[in-house]
């Protein structure tokens, strides 16, 4: 074969230029349907306020995201000053900072901004990816969630006006420092002390997962001295004057952690000598609302950002087989890239929609995650236990599937696919592969579920459960999925270790997999 031209001409400048003036949402027609089908009477507000926060992310922020990715712009700590001062002071990109200032100033979180509002931003922003953003804004929509049922003291009070409504224009950042090296998922075997000291309580231990690590508040779970009992506590990481001098409030940030993907976000061992802290709510229930409204909201939150991953992923590997040609003709031509490109479509979509209808359902929520009530009527009971599993149930499925479908994409550019410098998705898919393993991992998510379902069979039967979370779904499908859950359940529990167990466990992976694919597919039916 001769070409006419030795030195080829060949280039990308076709995709690129689509690519760099691509408008994540207002050229996503999709997204526009489930905002629509969703948001009832404020979908044209939604819709205005998604517009807006696109621009900025499809463009100066998506920049913003790709300069900081390179290995060399990675966050580092810096022990000390130049006069020996213990500073701990996390070095990032000014990019990231400014970023970082122009993100929270969106005010996501104020009484201002209407929780649809802040869920369609959310998606748009999390299209790019982790970016040091991400976690930042669901830790802070956790602590804020936490703290404000309880935000009766003048501490208390200004920690969440900080992250909600600002300071002198300064909005705040939240952190979860949960996990102790012993197990990150077996919260209750906390061992980091809270001692009242002088009308005051201070901190002593470590934690050996601290993402968000740059800021301002962070929630602790502690277990107050000659108690077992779980306390929750909010540590601001400087007092009042100490940020300028650099002297962190009674703890020391001893390492970053090497992640393999997530890599602009700082994660790190730190040791509490002391720290400043205030308690959140009662402390005997540390634990419940820890469980109940902080690692609640976070898995909320993967989901949305499994979504938002995979709609970018699906966009532009559609577009690059439209572009791309082999053998003389472009690749979405050829059966096999087509029926890929129809698999990841399917999957985003459904992972969209699936995202949008379990908030809509978490909104109809009488006083939220935490306003449950023991003389609540059965059915708001019924509903508020829907909305606890399905939660568990998206996180573990949208954080499966995700990485999956990046790793398709991916493979749809060729060589090109695994080249940090060619797209985003390398970046995408490390970061998916961290978020699986985040607000706990899929076994303990799987077993907590099956037990959940055991503990309310005599007032909610597993059958009932299956009929209510997919309405919507085909008939037979339906009692396809009742039959099948109550036989897992007859099951005693997945703890024994024997062989009818270890089936059950793959049995019961592969159903609640499949369960909350038929919830999504119900979702997006109502969109389509």
């Amino acid at each position: 074969m001769s070409l006419p031209n030795r030195d080829n001409p060949y280039d990308f400048d076709a995709f690129l230029s689509w690519r760099d003036t691509c408008d994540y949402y207002a050229d996503d027609p999709f997204a526009q349907a489930v905002v629509r089908a969703f948001c009832g009477e404020m979908a044209g507000v939604v819709d205005a306020a998604a517009r807006d926060v696109s621009r900025k992310a499809s463009f100066r922020w998506r920049r913003m995201a790709e300069a900081i990715a390179w290995p060399e712009k990675r966050p580092y700590m810096m022990h000390y000053d130049g006069h020996h001062h213990r500073i701990d002071r996390i070095v990032r990109p000014h990019e990231t900072e400014v970023m970082e200032r122009e993100i929270f100033g969106e005010a996501l979180f104020s009484d201002r901004t209407h929780p649809w509002i802040k869920l369609a931003k959310m998606f748009v922003i999390y299209q790019n990816s982790e970016a040091c953003i991400a976690c930042p804004l669901t830790c802070t929509e956790g602590l804020v969630a936490a703290i404000a049922p309880y935000a009766d003291t003048p501490e208390l009070q200004r920690i969440l006006r900080h992250c909600k409504e600002g300071i002198d224009g300064e909005f705040a950042i939240g952190a979860q420092y949960l996990s102790e090296i012993q197990g990150g998922s077996d919260v209750p075997a906390n061992v980091l002390e809270a001692v009242e000291e002088g009308g005051v309580w201070r901190l002593y231990g470590t934690k050996f997962f601290c993402s968000a690590t740059h800021a301002d508040y962070a929630i602790v779970t502690a277990k107050p001295r000659g108690s077992e009992k779980l306390g929750l506590f909010v540590m601001p990481s400087w007092l009042p004057g100490d940020r300028e001098r650099e002297r962190r409030n009674g703890f020391t940030i001893d390492r970053i952690k090497w992640k393999m993907g997530t890599s602009e976000l700082t994660t790190a061992e730190i040791t509490l000598n002391g720290a400043v802290a205030y308690p959140v709510g009662p402390l005997a229930r540390g634990l419940a609302n820890v469980v109940g409204i902080v690692l609640t909201y976070s898995r909320l939150t993967v989901g949305l950002s499994g979504a938002a991953s995979m709609m970018r992923a699906w966009r532009e590997a559609a577009k690059y087989c439209e572009f791309r040609e082999a053998f003389g003709q472009p690749l979405n031509r050829f059966p096999l890239v087509a029926g890929q490109l129809a698999e990841i479509e399917h999957s985003a979509k459904r992972t969209l929609a699936g995202a949008f209808r379990l908030y809509q359902d978490v909104l109809a929520l009488p006083g939220g995650f935490a306003g449950a009530r023991p003389d609540e009527p059965l059915e708001t009971k019924k509903k508020r236990w829907d909305v606890r599993e399905l939660i568990m149930l998206q996180k573990i499925t949208a954080s499966w599937d995700c990485p999956d479908v990046l790793r398709l994409a991916m493979s749809l550019f060729g060589g090109h696919g695994v080249m940090e410098d060619f797209s985003a998705l390398p970046r995408l898919y490390r970061d998916a592969a961290v978020n699986e393993l985040w607000e706990g991992p899929r076994n303990v998510l799987l077993t907590q579920i099956h037990r959940d379902l055991q503990r309310a069979a005599s007032w909610y039967p597993a059958a009932e459960f299956v009929r209510n979370v997919l309405v919507g779904a085909p008939a037979d499908l339906v009692k396809e999925f009742e039959a099948e859950i109550e036989a897992l359940l007859a099951h005693p529990d997945l703890l024994a270790l024997n062989p009818d167990t270890i089936e059950v466990c793959r049995r019961w992976d592969r159903f609640c997999h499949r369960l909350f694919h038929a919830y999504q597919d119900a979702a997006l039916a109502m969109v389509e």
